[in-house]
């Protein structure tokens, strides 16, 4: 199970584990926590997340608009004018 993770990216990995998690029922996202190393609350997550139907993930991309770092401001060497 972990060597197919490592090949899914995150929300992949999220809505698998899941899916497993729901079909071992009452404490599967616990055991799977344990198994896969993820967060209990990233497995009810991505529950949810299905649950919905994947109505408001978008297809095109892994995270939503606006996610991730910021851009980094490249700085200029020799542009401090006193």
């Amino acid at each position: 199970m972990n060597l197919l993770l490592s090949r899914l990216d995150e929300q992949q990995r999220r809505w698998y584990v899941a899916l497993e998690a729901k079909m071992l029922g009452h404490g599967g996202a616990t055991r799977l926590a344990q198994i896969t190393g993820m967060h209990v609350d990233t497995i009810h997550r991505g529950r949810a997340e299905l649950d919905r139907e994947l109505a408001d993930r978008p297809v095109d991309r892994v995270r939503l608009p606006g996610g991730g770092r910021p851009p980094v401001e490249k700085k200029r060497l020799g542009s401090n004018k006193l």
